[in-house]
């Protein structure tokens, strides 16, 4: 029987029931907010308006109601909202969203994207604002933001035209959701790790509530289960597409608004919560779905009584060193076919060792209901299987047939850390600028 909801894809496709007597329990996002602890408290402020906007407000803004309401994996928030009679508005120009209730209204602030531009412009421009020096924020580079309907991107690039069309271009795709990429991405650009960077600011409909927003909800009246929680900013824009791959599917737009031809080297930087707390092992994926990657366009490949060698090439070898700073534990995952993937430990000398992984077989999933891939004799989480950085890789390809794009997912406690190492760069850059 058809139905007129969206197609989603698969890979972000949810099965789970909430039960009324207990609203507020998680059924996703449990790996993130109860065992790696991820702060999410900065992104969004939700807000009881004073006085109900007036129709001509509400005119002026996109009603997302029936959008939301067709898209969400969350039938209890979608009754929840029905029996509300609430209506949903999105206030483009300031990445606000509005549920209109009969006799209150609350506004959703997208705060942390209004920090990071705040940061960078002073204000928080509703336009194009065209390139700006970055100032001490982020000295020899400069900004821009560009807006679209989904929070928009911050673009970075350094202000010597050589710089960044010889440096990597460094990605953070998904941007509020894999909180700090932001500031592994600006370490990156400070020390000479990359000329150019894309920054997404936009929500993907799947970040999660905090325990202090559930709690301002319920005290005004919408009791929100915060399960995949895409009755908010929306999951899919207008068209029905997904939000969360627009950096990636909109690459060759982004480079040329960068002025600039794609650098050979490509680092999109993710956060992932380990299979442990304290994990601190990074794993650079190298693409897990079509088109595979056989390991001898990445290097020199043997294989000796079981073992896998892998002598990285130039390229690789290049991006390798850019990132070992994060950690000293490293591991290369990709996939050659369905069921021939590969799985490769760091050493020293960047050598890479390791073995072959099946995922139909050797694959399993931290927690029951949610998809997050690990090798259990390993105890390593597995990363392959983005599909969205699959389509980055299509367009890098497109691009420039010789780049290569390095898939990096960077744990809970190495983006904490990156977080102070930024931090030290900046006090270190503010006293040599004021003479102390």
């Amino acid at each position: 029987m058809k139905t007129d909801r969206p197609d989603i894809s698969p890979l972000f496709l949810s099965q789970f029931e909430v039960d009324e007597a207990v609203p507020f329990k998680r059924h996703l996002n449990r790996l993130e907010v109860e065992i790696g602890k991820e702060d999410y408290s900065h992104l969004k402020r939700v807000e009881l308006l004073d006085d109900m906007p007036g129709d001509e407000r509400f005119a002026a803004m996109d009603e997302i109601t029936e959008r939301l309401l067709k898209s969400t994996q969350n039938n209890y928030n979608r009754e929840l909202l029905k029996r509300l009679r609430a209506r949903i508005y999105l206030d483009v120009d300031h990445y606000a969203i509005y549920y209109r209730l009969p006799d209150r209204c609350l506004r959703f602030v997208a705060a942390w994207r209004e920090a990071v531009l705040k940061k960078f412009f002073s204000a928080v421009p509703t336009e194009d604002c065209g390139w700006q020096p970055c100032g001490k924020s982020l000295p020899e580079f400069e900004g821009r933001y560009l807006p679209d309907a989904a929070g928009g991107a911050l673009l970075l690039r350094h202000r010597q035209n050589d710089v960044r069309h010889r440096s990597p271009l460094i990605t953070a795709s998904h941007g509020p959701y894999d909180p700090h990429t932001l500031e592994v991405a600006l370490y990156f650009l400070r020390t000479g790790k990359g000329g150019s960077a894309l920054i997404n600011l936009g929500f993907a409909g799947r970040e999660p509530l905090t325990d202090e927003n559930l709690r301002q909800l319920e005290a005004w009246g919408v009791p929100l289960n915060p399960s995949n929680i895409d009755v908010i900013y929306p999951y899919i824009d207008e068209h029905g597409h997904p939000c969360c791959y627009k950096l990636e599917e909109g690459l060759p737009h982004l480079i040329a608004e960068l002025g600039m031809e794609l650098p050979d080297l490509v680092i999109d930087v993710h956060g992932c919560v380990g299979t442990f707390s304290e994990d601190r092992r990074v794993v650079v994926g190298l693409g897990g779905l079509p088109p595979f990657l056989d390991p001898n366009q990445v290097g020199s490949f043997l294989k000796e009584e079981g073992v896998l060698f892998l002598q990285p090439n130039d390229l690789l070898r290049e991006g390798l060193n850019l990132v070992r700073e994060l950690s000293d534990e490293m591991y290369v995952q990709f996939c050659a076919g369905a069921h021939l993937c590969y799985n490769f430990a760091l050493l020293g000398r960047m050598q890479l060792l390791g073995f072959q992984v099946d995922p139909k077989t050797d694959i399993d999933s931290l927690l029951d209901g949610e998809e997050r891939a690990f090798l259990p004799r390993e105890d390593l989480r597995w990363i392959p299987g983005a599909g969205a950085n699959a389509l980055q890789r299509i367009a890098v390809n497109k691009l420039n047939p010789d780049s290569r794009c390095l898939h990096v997912e960077i744990p809970t406690a190495v983006r904490r850390k990156m977080v102070l190492k930024l931090r030290s760069l900046e006090i270190e850059s503010s006293l040599d600028a004021s003479g102390l």
